[in-house]
């Protein structure tokens, strides 16, 4: 098959959504193309992927209807994945494939962000919006038409950011007014929505999984059957997903979607994890077995985060369905893996409703009070996944120096001290456990 599309991000969520409805496509004959996988970052995967020609499998697993589904699909969309940090030439042949139409990125919310550091001689550059607009430069060179940029990163406007970003490289680096002209005129950055909890590489089945499949798959990935991609605009006629029978909205307004999905799902989640995890919880299912954590979800959710979305039947019904896909048994979703980049996230997913609450009522809600107490503990204690300089500053910083970098935050948080402090000395003077206790029930 030609390769149509390339894809920012290797990880297990890509895999286990676009590139799995690009599979489905081609094998129902609606679509004719496969996935190049761009590596973002300089440790990853490549070399695992193209050991495996691509090739991986899928597990897709739920409960519908009252019944368990269990599907597996062997992936055969993925042609290969390139380390752009060992082989720029071949990251940069991309722009040159006449068949290439569509970029999809998933690169977390800390990946689109303009750095201004990055230089246009850089092979590559460190950000993927300034990798991109290399790419994008280079297609302009060639005379070739632009592409319809996919981004899949959990932030608002996702896609405006993105185009952001490539615009402020293209002055940066004088790349003159014809190419911005062409960006703005041939090249689409949608917005998008994506929702399907997507839980990995099945450490604990794996071994009688791949003894199921006949061989061993170190990409094997997994997920749930639940899926939403809102996409912002309509590119149907080339990327026919709701005709494959896909659950995809294309729309002119991806706002609303967003903003009840990052608060309620994505917000519950991040809300949740480090409590969670300082009381020695491992997986989302675990949290909705411990009474204690089960309890401090259903406040963040219910107490906070709906009343500030709307409580609405039709919000209280997706806040309701979410925690029934927290507790499908199959999803095995180590809290370990959400809480990469969590500070980003944090900022992003929770202090949104933090905000409205505020607002509203003039105090900062306990509970994610709470929520940011434990994720500055874990960071200055614990082992966390996130940018070196953001564990530096939360390491060697005092509380009040941490909650007012607004590089962290976006915003100073200094007003939180007083609710944050008391969180943080519970959390120390009674352990996460008893801390929690107080939170819940005084």
């Amino acid at each position: 098959m030609k390769e149509t599309v390339i894809q920012f991000g290797e990880g297990n969520f890509l895999r286990g959504f676009a590139d799995y409805f690009i599979h489905k496509l081609n094998e129902q004959n609606l679509y004719d193309g496969k996935v190049v996988i761009v590596q973002p970052i300089e440790k990853g995967a490549a070399d695992i992927i193209n050991a495996q020609k691509g090739v991986y499998n899928l597990y897709l697993r739920g409960v519908e209807n009252g019944k368990e589904v269990c599907e597996r699909a062997e992936i055969h969309s993925v042609s290969r994945c390139i380390n752009p940090y060992t082989d720029f030439d071949s990251f940069l042949e991309l722009a040159h494939n006449p068949d290439m139409r569509f970029v999809i990125s998933n690169t977390t919310e800390a990946g689109i962000a303009y750095d201004e550091t990055c230089r246009f001689s850089d092979s590559p550059a460190s950000s993927f919006p300034a990798k991109l607009t290399r790419l994008l430069y280079e297609r302009y060179k060639s005379g070739l038409g632009g592409f319809v940029m996919l981004a899949c990163e959990l932030i608002d406007n996702n896609g405006d950011r993105l185009k952001d970003c490539v615009l402020k490289y293209a002055a940066q680096w004088g790349l003159g007014e014809d190419f911005v002209n062409w960006i703005n005129s041939y090249n689409s950055f949608c917005n998008t929505l994506v929702d399907r909890i997507v839980t990995g590489y099945p450490s604990q089945e794996a071994k009688r999984l791949c003894a199921e499949i006949g061989r061993e798959d170190k990409l094997l990935d997994t997920a749930e059957i639940f899926h939403l991609w809102v996409i912002g605009g309509n590119f149907e006629s080339e990327l026919p997903l709701r005709k494959a029978g896909f659950n995809v909205v294309w729309t002119d307004d991806v706002s609303p979607y967003k903003k009840r999905k990052v608060r309620v799902l994505n917000g519950a989640h991040t809300s949740m994890v480090f409590p969670a995890l300082l009381c020695g919880v491992e997986t989302v299912g675990d949290c909705l077995n411990d009474a204690d954590i089960s309890r401090f979800l259903e406040k963040c959710l219910f107490d906070y985060i709906l009343p500030m979305l709307g409580d609405s039947a039709e919000n209280r019904a997706f806040t309701a369905s979410v925690l029934e896909r927290f507790a499908n048994p199959f999803v095995k979703h180590q809290l370990k893996s959400i809480s990469l980049n969590s500070v980003s996230k944090f900022k992003e997913r929770v202090l949104p409703t933090a905000f409205d609450w505020h607002e509203k009522y003039g105090v900062f809600p306990k509970e994610f009070a709470f929520s940011l107490a434990a994720l500055i503990e874990y960071y200055k204690n614990g082992e966390p996944w996130d940018s070196e300089k953001t564990v530096t500053i939360i390491k060697e910083n005092e509380l009040d120096a941490v909650l007012a970098c607004k590089e962290l935050w976006g915003a100073d948080l200094t007003f939180s001290l007083p609710e944050v402090g008391e969180c943080l000395n519970a959390i120390r003077e009674k352990g996460a456990r008893e801390a929690l206790r107080w939170i819940l029930y005084g």
